[in-house]
């Protein structure tokens, strides 16, 4: 049998739903707790009668002591068209019906020395002009540091090298690959960060292991980043590095809003704007053709850090 072909039933969604809200709830948890803020939970649900139907909850956490701005979102959609950033791949799906689920989460820290990281999970399943229901996962997570450091970014991959090597020691290796190569911007040739993992059109382990393998990586989020959150947040910093980091994020808000396909995807099939955006960071600057100087901390940063590069 094509394991393209396995479908989840009724029961399996609902298993993934389940495993999904509850990463949302443990990450936030987790969060909630290291920055002492409190998240504002928003509960939406896509009226019937509009293109796209589904539910979701938005959860974000705003001027907090450690993190400028968290948002972490469930969402469980459905629609009558796959839009084209997800049949890219997949021709032969293009207009097809489609359920799509997942947890996607940014979060912005206040501290420069402390990176900005992404995280998302995702299950989506079309039904073919044939008929037949095809299921595949998404997701991985990256890290986008404004100040380098070689044992932070050592962590973060090896702590996404441990949630794999279980599925298949070639996977690391690829993932992170593909998330050196999607995570750039490409119209600067310039990397967003020092990556992580990524993959995406994932089904070739069958239903149950290609779940497994996405639950591995959810559940490493919280090992991988918050040790880096913990050791860089009682850093001093001043004028300099907050003006850096406002401009360092700059980058971001270009990547998410001309190359990232989750963006794409929400936008496209009509998804909610609000919950979609939440990856913005609350402040951001631009500066014409602003170079640091050669030998400081933000020229290292170009120059050893924002390059592919085998960390383990």
């Amino acid at each position: 049998m094509d394991i393209n072909k396995a479908v989840p039933g009724e029961t399996d969604v609902s298993e993934v739903r389940a495993y999904l809200t509850g990463l949302q709830a443990r990450i936030t948890s987790a969060i909630a707790s290291l920055d002492g803020g409190v998240f504002l939970n928003d509960v939406w649900e896509k009226a019937p009668g509009e293109n796209l139907q589904g539910n979701g909850l938005t959860m974000i956490l705003e001027g907090g002591a450690v993190f400028e701005r968290a948002g972490c979102g469930f969402s469980q959609v459905r629609g009558p068209r796959l839009p084209p950033s997800a049949t890219e791949h997949r021709p032969d799906l293009s207009g097809a019906p489609f359920e799509a689920m997942g947890v996607s989460l940014v979060f912005h820290p206040r501290n420069p020395y402390v990176p900005t990281v992404h995280m998302n999970v995702r299950m989506l399943a079309a039904t073919g002009s044939d008929g037949q229901r095809v299921c595949w996962f998404g997701g991985g997570m990256d890290l986008t540091p404004y100040y380098g450091f070689e044992e932070d970014a050592i962590h973060f991959h090896a702590s996404c090298k441990a949630a794999l090597l279980p599925f298949g020691a070639a996977l690391h290796g690829r993932f992170k690959a593909w998330c050196d190569e999607y995570f750039c911007l490409k119209h600067r040739s310039e990397q967003r960060g020092v990556g992580g993992i990524f993959f995406d059109d994932f089904s070739e382990l069958g239903f149950d292991r290609s779940l497994a393998m996405m639950q591995s990586v959810g559940d490493a989020f919280l090992g991988a980043y918050l040790p880096i959150v913990e050791r860089r947040n009682v850093m001093k910093y001043g004028p300099r590095e907050r003006e850096f980091q406002l401009y360092r994020r700059g980058r971001y808000v270009e990547f998410n809003l001309v190359w990232d396909r989750g963006t794409h995807f929400g936008l496209q099939s009509g998804g909610r704007t609000e919950s979609i955006l939440l990856s913005m960071p609350p402040l951001v600057s631009w500066a014409y053709q602003q170079v640091p100087a050669v030998g400081s901390p933000e020229d290292d940063l170009y120059r050893k850090f924002l390059v592919p590069r085998e960390w383990v």
